[in-house]
Order: C-alpha cells, then structure tokens, then sequence
C-alpha cells in the first residue's frame, strides 16, 4: 500500500512531503505515544501512528528510518515540527481519526506489525 493510498483511507491532511514521497510502499506499522517504546520497538521503513506531537517524534522517526509519521486524533504539530519533517524527508500526515480506527483500517487492508 502507498502512503497516498494510506492518505486517502485514513482522510489524512498530508502536512509535508511531496508527490513522490507519497509513492513510498508501506507495509507495515506501529502505533505508540512513548518515545522510549519507539525507539525500543519501531522497526525501520513503518509507518509511525502516534498522537504525540513534538519534536522528539521527529528525532526517533529520523533514527529508526520511519517511512511517515501519521498523527491522530485531530492532533498537528507545530510549524517547527512540520519543517524538521521536511528536512529530514519525513512525509507527514495528519488524520481526525483515533489510533484504534486507523489501526483497525490498516489492518483489514493488509498493514501489519512487525512481529518482535
């Protein structure tokens, strides 16, 4: 599944990346508010689904080589988060709908965890 294809089943609002980086492949996701999980937990090339919205989310996206980072729940960054994205290549998206929801349409379209 492509993050433009994720973008459209999630109604997310993409808050940085471009045409291309929507063409990214994603096959595989994590969803989690800690950052101290992700960086335990977070495999590389996921999606990260998340309601946090600060810098630190950047930081472990950029370490773990996240392929986007969805916020949920409503929830945007602010503009020095969004430009952090954009310089590190980081598409992200923003979607009204809550973690369960988004996990329960990724799921049935075929998105999965990476088994620990």
């Amino acid at each position: 599944m492509t993050l433009k294809e994720v973008q459209e089943l999630l109604e997310a609002q993409v808050l940085c990346g471009n045409d291309e980086c929507l063409k990214r492949g994603v096959s595989i996701c994590f969803a989690c508010d800690l950052i101290s999980e992700m960086l335990l937990y977070l495999k590389p090339h996921s999606l990260l689904v998340t309601s946090l919205t600060n810098a630190h989310v950047i930081h472990a996206a950029q370490v773990m080589d996240v392929k986007a980072v969805l916020f949920v729940g409503g929830r945007k960054p602010d503009q020095s988060v969004i430009t952090s994205g954009e310089l590190n290549k980081i598409p992200l998206l923003a979607t009204q709908l809550l973690t369960f929801d988004c996990c329960g349409r990724l799921y049935e379209k075929g998105i999965k965890t990476d088994k620990q």
